[in-house]
């Protein structure tokens, strides 16, 4: 985005990205009654309060991903208080966004454990990326064994899938946060939400350009340390 009233409570709690005004950097309508390219531009005129800086030690092909798939996942990490070392997380899904959450997380220093209907991409999970433990979805028995086990449960997956079995991941007061975006609604089990383990179910966005600088600040300083 790059661009928001400045004023509202969405752009007083640095969420101007639920601004009702809120400039997007391509396809949308510019102060001015232009339509924006900044997405597709080399150069772009912005409100310096929407530059996002990136540090000489971070190559822009690394950053890119971030600004989109890495915020999408750091967001509800810090915002939930999902970030906390010595909690348990699980990531749902090994594709783009899965991949930086497992990353973020450990960066964290949470505990991980990547939860995907493929077998073959625990040695990714587990040697590649540093995730702690790997659970196959379709596994009743992996599941079963895994039940009240993790503080939160980040559901990357945009293909329809059963929320029930992630639901019971959950300790008493855990939290489902959906990124994924399905095309189709989603099967909404209220009942266990509210007599079994008073889960927390929450669909997240990114927290304004505050949070996108702090996402790229956690990864500079991740790389400095290693």
């Amino acid at each position: 985005m790059i661009g928001s009233c400045r004023s509202c409570d969405s752009c007083s709690n640095n969420l101007e990205n639920y601004c009702s005004e809120v400039i997007i950097t391509y396809g949308a309508k510019d102060q001015d009654g232009t339509i924006t390219y900044g997405g597709y531009s080399d150069i772009m005129v912005v409100d310096e309060h929407f530059v996002v800086h990136i540090p000489d030690n971070l190559s822009l092909d690394a950053a890119a991903p971030l600004l989109c798939a890495g915020i999408t996942v750091y967001s509800p990490l810090r915002f939930y208080g999902l970030d906390k070392p010595g909690m348990h997380v699980g990531v749902v899904g090994l594709g783009g966004l899965g991949h930086v959450g497992v990353k973020f997380a450990k960066a964290m220093g949470v505990k991980v454990t990547v939860i995907s209907t493929s077998p073959n991409k625990k040695q990714e999970a587990l040697e590649h990326l540093g995730a702690d433990s790997f659970l196959v979805s379709r596994d009743q028995d992996q599941m079963q064994a895994a039940m009240g086990t993790m503080d939160g449960v980040i559901d990357t997956v945009s293909a329809m899938h059963p929320i029930l079995p992630l639901i019971s991941l959950l300790k008493t007061q855990g939290k489902l946060v959906l990124v994924g975006a399905p095309a189709k609604p989603l099967e909404l089990p209220v009942f266990p939400l509210i007599v079994g383990i008073n889960a927390i179910l929450v669909c997240s966005n990114y927290r304004g350009s505050s949070c996108i600088n702090a996402c790229i600040s956690v990864c500079v300083l991740n790389l400095s340390q290693h």
